[in-house]
């Protein structure tokens, strides 16, 4: 389900569809929320898995992830994506994306949504996502570590008091990290604190389902760290916040099933005379827990 317990008609307790982001926590499409996979006071819950296509264009190609996640005991989350990557045709440029990545997962939630009987308590959790095999050179020609890290914190709320039949969630969170693009542009030159949030509503849609309407913003490291005849140096590149507009829709409470469409504004022109090509680039996603 999009959070652990949404209490309106539209998404009620009994709504079990989960969804994974891009890069396997249980979240929107790129930023993950304080929920966790569902599962049992006292065990482990069945796996969720997902698949999701980022269209990234002429530059950096096309990636798609391969996710499974696991819930435990209500409250904690780990997980495993494989992200794979088709090289742009752009010369130069495309040359420098590595052929796939690993990422690693885990999450706790600290504080469950509504806590103490309130109805103004959000979901607060903790998490980290850790990446290898990176690098934005695909064979490490430029000296970069092909590790990467993210320790992040987030508060989740779903807001019914305003009206019931269209619930407002609100997702706010930080993150340190040291990596670029969630690893796409590589590493960053140093481990640092970036602001990620989104805000969604979500209807009814026909035969009781959901359509839910997004937006993600996520502060991105400006600079890519890059390699010089001095050693190393941050360059001039500038990369700026990330932001997407998404759909979700929950076809069925009765299934475990979530599909998102997205429009990605990710990257530019990141320095003078190199272009990205990465604004409005689509997006899709698809989630089913077992």
């Amino acid at each position: 389900r999009l959070v652990s317990d949404w209490s309106s008609d539209v998404c009620s307790s009994d709504l079990q569809a989960q969804s994974l982001g891009y890069e396997g926590p249980t979240g929107v499409f790129v930023t993950p929320l304080a929920s966790t996979a569902a599962s049992p006071a006292n065990g482990a819950g069945h796996p969720v898995i997902a698949y999701h296509l980022l269209a990234g264009g002429p530059v950096i190609g096309t990636w798609s992830t391969v996710s499974i996640t696991e819930g435990f005991a209500k409250r904690f989350e780990v997980g495993y994506t494989r992200e794979d990557h088709a090289a742009g045709n752009t010369t130069g440029l495309s040359p420098l994306w590595t052929d796939g990545l690993n990422i690693f997962h885990g999450k706790v939630n600290l504080v469950p949504e509504n806590a103490g009987k309130t109805k103004w308590v959000p979901a607060l959790s903790v998490g980290g996502i850790a990446r290898t095999n990176d690098s934005n050179v695909y064979d490490g020609s430029n000296g970069q570590t092909k590790t990467n890290a993210d320790i992040y914190a987030v508060a989740t709320k779903v807001i019914t008091q305003f009206d019931k039949k269209v619930p407002v969630l609100v997702n706010v969170g930080v993150r340190g990290t040291d990596a670029s693009l969630w690893g796409l542009g590589g590493n960053a030159p140093n481990f640092e604190a970036r602001v990620f949030g989104a805000l969604a509503f979500v209807f009814t849609g026909p035969g009781k389902s959901a359509i839910i309407l997004a937006s993600e913003a996520a502060q991105q490291p400006q600079k890519i760290k890059t390699t010089s005849a001095g050693g190393v140096t941050s360059g001039v590149l500038d990369i700026p916040t990330s932001v997407d507009y998404a759909v979700r829709i929950v076809p069925s409470p009765k299934h475990k099933l979530n599909i998102d469409f997205g429009i990605l504004q990710a990257a530019g022109r990141i320095a003078p005379g190199v272009d990205l090509k990465a604004r409005a680039r689509a997006a899709f996603g698809i989630s089913y827990g077992f």
